[in-house]
């Protein structure tokens, strides 16, 4: 089956739904597509502390200074300076006037701004600790208003491009251009052709490559190794953010104790209840994440404990109830046996964020033409080399809008002449289905060589043992996929191993510890 649109977002978090709402409102034809069952389930979904917004206590230099201090002066400055020009307004433009989203407020009915690790200010508005699920439910609601199409279920396998794909042999002269996208639907297991001037990748990070993280199973790091394959830029793929506060329980994973919890007061504890940051930094807990993980770390390997301690109960300096300004954080770890107003919280390390991705500019563009990335799996430089609290969600805001106004102001119509040489996805002539335990297996081996060797206390010798492993891994990987049944699995399980691959060849190229890449000799 072949569709024709004017352009493609593939993923449905807020980058990829900006994108989409502001270019169907420009009268663009538009689809998003998830590989998910479920719309919402994405990175911005799980999302707690905030996103920074404007306010009269705050200033552009100061927000660029923070963020240069966290990003180690690794930051792309262009992006910085039309970060701190635009975006923090537009959370009051977009976000609350126009989609209706109403952030926490005061007894006193003032906009309940709160603090994180590295701000200088209190600039970060939020919805108690739900402010991603909720921005995604209200992103999703206004869309469908708007009239955006969505497909569930439907795994984008790769992009089209004139070069590779086509039949015409005078496509191989002229310049790489992006076409559209193969996916397969899920459900059916059939491929389908989507053929667009504009595609959009908004698929998200690469936290699910690692064995501990605070993100959800789909974050197998898609989109940057579908640009990849395709020839587009990759950068910065060296620096994996490590978030120090995951919630360390036997029975519920990948749950994120929000850095906010800090920014009220809550202190980091060993198991003899000192607190330990201040041996790491003059910050304390709010030093960068980089910093406060390789602390929690250490002091987690020097213990020979699994994991530390966070209490907020001791420490809370809000005026809102605990169990009230944290209430996803307090009903979940009471779930598990922890009443947070009462006993510290066990924590550990985990992926969070990927400040790498696909190179764009400050209109979302990548090196391949036709070809836009926003949010997690873009890489405007805006982070450096470790990212800036709640600076995530303001930056797919800002690109998603971005990318929309620079496609609708360039628009052109996809030709179907040319789409018409280009073939449908061919399949195997004697494909094999493979048994989805050895596709897990492979998968927790990924995730562990990444974990032990490319995580966050990295060495060359390990890094070359991971380099090592993947080759190993992704030899093997793409012989049977070339003979596999087409499955959502194994499209993954490919994404995967390459993510993985460039990640490790990036932080062996950077010989020098900067922000999240910390690497000891």
């Amino acid at each position: 089956m072949r569709h024709y649109y004017d352009a493609v977002v593939v993923g449905s978090g807020l980058a990829g739904l900006t994108c989409a709402i502001y270019l169907k409102k420009a009268g663009l034809q538009v689809v998003v597509m998830t590989k998910e069952p479920k719309l919402y389930e994405t990175n911005t979904y799980y999302a707690q502390g905030g996103i920074i917004a404007s306010t009269d206590n705050d200033s552009a230099e100061l927000l660029r200074s923070d963020l240069l201090r966290a990003g180690s002066g690794y930051n792309n400055l262009a992006a910085v300076d039309f970060f701190i020009k635009h975006g923090p307004a537009l959370v009051f433009e977009f976000l609350v006037d126009e989609v209706g989203i109403q952030f926490s407020r005061s007894e006193e009915g003032k906009l309940d701004y709160t603090e994180e690790a590295a701000h200088s200010r209190r600039r970060i508005v939020h919805y108690e600790d739900h402010t991603g699920d909720k921005i995604e439910d209200s992103l999703i609601n206004h869309a469908k208003k708007a009239g955006v199409e969505f497909l569930t279920d439907y795994t984008a396998i790769d992009l089209i491009t004139n070069n590779h794909h086509s039949r015409d042999p005078q496509e191989v002269y002229r310049e790489r251009e992006v076409l559209g996208v193969y996916a397969l639907n899920n459900l059916k297991g059939e491929t389908e052709a989507f053929f667009s001037g504009h595609v959009v990748m908004a698929t998200g990070g690469t936290g699910n490559l690692y064995y501990h993280s605070t993100n959800p199973v789909s974050a197998t790091g898609d989109g940057i190794s579908m640009a990849y394959r395709a020839g587009a830029d990759i950068i910065n793929a060296e620096f994996v953010q490590f978030h120090p506060t995951a919630l360390f329980h036997k029975d519920i994973k990948k749950f994120l104790i929000s850095e906010s919890l800090r920014g009220e007061g809550g202190r980091l504890q060993n198991h003899e209840g000192l607190a330990f940051m201040q041996l790491y930094s003059e910050m304390g807990d709010l030093a960068p994440r980089d910093v406060v993980s390789r602390a929690v770390y250490d002091q987690i390997c020097r213990s020979g404990r699994e994991y530390m301690l966070l209490d907020i109960a001791g420490y809370y300096t809000g005026s809102v109830p605990i169990e009230k300004r944290f209430s996803k954080i307090y009903t979940t770890c009471l779930k598990g046996g922890i009443d947070i107003t009462k006993e510290p919280i066990p924590i550990t390390p985990a992926a969070h964020y990927f400040c790498g991705g696909i190179k764009t500019d400050i209109r979302g563009r990548t090196s391949l033409k036709n070809l836009y990335a926003v949010g997690e799996v873009s890489c405007t430089g805006l982070h450096g080399a470790n990212r800036l609290a709640s600076a995530s969600l303001l930056e797919g805001l800002l690109w998603g809008k971005s990318s929309a106004v620079d496609i609708s102001e360039n628009r052109g119509e996809i030709s179907k002449k040319r789409c018409d040489n280009i073939p449908d996805w061919e399949k195997p002539p004697h494909a094999e289905a493979f048994d989805p335990l050895l596709i897990d297996q492979d998968m927790q081996a990924i995730r562990l060589t990444m974990w032990n060797y490319a995580g966050i206390i990295r060495t060359t010798k390990g890094l070359r043992r991971a380099e090592s492993d993947l080759d190993y891994y992704a030899h093997r990987i793409m012989k049977f996929y070339k003979s596999a049944v087409i499955s959502k699995q194994i499209i993954e399980l490919r994404n995967a191993v390459v993510s993985s691959q460039l990640i490790v060849a990036g932080a062996l190229k950077n010989s020098t510890s900067v922000g999240c890449h910390y690497i000891s000799k």
